[in-house]
């Protein structure tokens, strides 16, 4: 079943929520599509005003069209993927849990190998990733497609630990640039690219580490973090803002200086989340089984990165 929840979606836990207009906007979710066994990665093209999204358990890629509201396949199967994402010349970056491995979709259609490997050794499952300005691809490798069957396929783990990657735009060199996470997840960059902040699922917080010119990071600081409940995916809105997909609380939204101030209420625990839409300030949310949309008075961070 498609249309609104009827439940005010907004909670405003600081002043700054409201006078920051994080509350205004619609009144109500719209449910968009339901049917999924566990969405996750939305992301929005703003090229063909579509939406893709991964339905992991189900092995596909989904497409919604914002033109008339249509719903179909994009890819199946798809290697179970989970995280997507848009490089500097609008072609799909996808982790494939399934298949271990970091993919671009060219403009064709053909699918290229970024990464499967580090030191010779299969990674667990990517799981999200993002594209900074100067064409490196960062993603997060936990292991949480091969803990069972559900989401890929059961194995063990050849690198032993759950870390965050480079990969070099020149030299498609990895790299290993963060490492002591229970689960990495969400990746993003903040909106100077002077941060990198990554979100710990097991680890129940949002680490941030400085960027240095080279391409490491520092020992990194906790930037939020929850006595119960983890963090999925994390993006950012032109003003500085945090959101977070907080799973069973719906969506957390932090201030700059790591307070949460407020978040929305969604019924069903939250995967992942994106911005989109023509003036990209229409919230994308996987939720469980269902696609939700928020049309706000927030804006996200711009489609290109500086």
């Amino acid at each position: 079943m498609t249309g609104e929840i009827d439940v005010d979606p907004y909670v405003i836990l600081d002043e700054r929520f409201r006078t920051g207009r994080c509350a205004f906007g619609d009144a109500r979710l719209e449910r968009l599509h339901r049917g999924c066994r566990w969405a996750e990665g939305p992301l929005y093209l703003p090229a063909w005003r579509q939406l893709i999204w991964s339905d992991i358990p189900n092995d596909r890629l989904l497409r919604w069209d914002e033109v008339t509201g249509a719903v179909g396949e994009f890819r199946s199967p798809a290697g179970h993927v989970n995280g997507n994402t848009l490089d500097r010349e609008g072609r799909l970056i996808s982790c494939e849990q399934g298949n271990r491995r970091v993919t671009r979709t060219e403009h064709d259609g053909r699918v290229t190998v970024l990464a499967d490997r580090f030191e010779g050794k299969r990674f667990n499952s990517p799981n999200d990733a993002v594209v900074r300005s100067d064409g490196s691809v960062w993603f997060t490798d936990p292991d949480f497609g091969i803990t069972s069957d559900y989401e890929g396929h059961r194995a063990e783990s050849e690198i032993g630990s759950c870390d965050v990657y480079r990969i070099d735009p020149v030299t498609t060199e990895v790299r290993r640039v963060a490492d002591g996470f229970g689960g990495p997840n969400g990746i993003v960059f903040s909106p100077d690219e002077r941060q990198l902040y990554v979100a710990d699922t097991r680890g129940r917080r949002i680490r941030a580490f400085d960027v240095r010119e080279d391409g490491t990071l520092s020992d990194g600081t906790v930037f939020a973090e929850r006595a119960q409940g983890g963090f999925d995916n994390i993006r950012f809105d032109d003003r500085g803002r945090l959101w977070a997909a907080a799973l069973e609380d719906g969506v957390h939204c932090y201030d700059p200086d790591g307070t949460l101030i407020g978040r929305l209420r969604v019924p069903e625990p939250v995967s992942n989340i994106a911005f989109g839409g023509p003036k990209n300030n229409r919230l994308f949310i996987t939720a469980t089984s269902s696609l939700y949309s928020l049309v706000m008075s927030v804006t996200g961070l711009p489609r290109v990165a500086r």
